[in-house]
């Protein structure tokens, strides 16, 4: 009997269990920060070390065609002419892999992971200081790591992100809200921080967010994408086009050997120069830049909006918090996101300035 009584003391009790759930949770997004951290390091020195290595591939081919098509008549440049196409054709091998992965926009994507699932940790330590998590909550918590899995991967084969799509869409870190049972407004004048005048403020500039914020960086992530792709596709086809010049440098015709010879040089010069362009300037970090802040834009739309759906005002997020908290993000004070709204409502909503001051 003593023993038996024992084990039950021992036996945690459902709080418990739920607060050990967050905190496995809490150790695994711990783990997470790390990897993505180091991953991130990892593949910006890729950025570093392929742009280096394939431009001095290039530069080197170019030297070389430029040395076979200035020397001698009876000097042999087969050796010369044989280097100056296997150095295009690898620089150009190695242009078209690192076009395909873009390390500097995989190196973009592992930093805004990180700071995300830091993010989420910190939301976590919240939740089990001062609330009273259940079982809710660890479900939650789950979705929101497996969202952010999902929407950052680490492995590269199967699992990347397509660096050149189509088009730009919000990069969309956390799970798909579920559909409040009754939509509607606030039932009483003021309750858990809401009234009338704060859910007006708060559809404003929700509506200012997606007008104004959301579609300026769309369309500069488009801009971004559309120059990200010219450039992918002039480097390999400039090394080419070298590769091919180099190969009849030494032609018997004067003018077919000029022509090679500026086309294997100013090829190489060219091909350096977009490659310099594209991955020295980071074009591809630009892009996942405006995808990630048109999607920090929408997931506070989406924030705003499921509070507003909510027709418990209960279930809702504290209102006075809600309104700080947007406002913070916004990189505003609660007084001027009431200005704004003032400004939008006089205005008849054409406003054009953007809500955020933050990016």
């Amino acid at each position: 009997m003593p023993k038996k009584k024992q084990e039950c003391a021992q036996s945690p009790t459902e709080d418990q269990l739920v607060i050990s759930k967050l905190y496995e949770i809490m150790e695994a997004i711990s783990d997470r920060v790390e990897m993505h951290k180091n991953i991130g390091e990892q593949r910006n020195n890729w950025n570093s070390l392929l742009l280096t290595s394939i431009n001095g591939l290039i530069l080197g081919a170019a030297t070389m065609a430029a040395i076979s098509a200035t020397s001698a008549v009876n000097f042999p440049v087969l050796a010369l002419k044989v280097s100056s196409m296997t150095m295009y054709l690898a620089a150009t091998g190695m242009l078209v892999v690192m076009n395909k992965i873009q390390p500097s926009q995989l190196a973009e994507e592992q930093r805004n992971s990180a700071r995300l699932f830091q993010n989420l940790g910190f939301q976590l330590q919240k939740l089990i200081s001062i609330g009273y998590p259940t079982d809710d909550d660890v479900k939650d918590m789950m979705e929101r790591v497996l969202a952010l899995d999902k929407a950052y991967p680490l492995p590269l084969l199967g699992a990347m992100l397509d660096k050149l799509t189509c088009k730009t869409e919000p990069a969309v870190w956390w799970p798909k809200p579920r559909p409040p049972r009754e939509k509607g407004v606030a039932r009483k004048n003021e309750y858990n921080g809401w009234n009338k005048n704060l859910e007006v403020e708060m559809r404003q500039i929700m509506g200012q967010v997606r007008k104004n914020d959301v579609e300026d960086y769309l369309r500069l992530g488009n801009k971004a994408l559309k120059l990200n792709k010219m450039l992918a596709i002039s480097g390999p086809i400039l090394t080419t086009l070298a590769a091919i010049g180099s190969v009849f440098v030494d032609s018997s015709s004067y003018g077919g050997s000029l022509a090679a010879a500026m086309l294997g040089i100013v090829g190489g010069a060219l091909a350096a120069a977009v490659n310099g362009f594209e991955h020295g300037g980071q074009v591809g970090m630009v892009f996942e830049m405006y995808r990630s802040n048109a999607g920090f834009f929408k997931f506070m739309e989406e924030s705003i909006e499921m509070n507003l759906d909510e027709s418990d005002v209960e279930k809702r997020d504290n209102g006075e918090l809600l309104k700080m908290k947007v406002a913070l993000q916004l990189g505003r004070t609660p007084k001027e996101i009431k200005d704004l709204n003032a400004s939008s409502l006089r205005n008849e909503g054409q406003v054009d300035e953007f809500a955020s001051k933050l990016f």
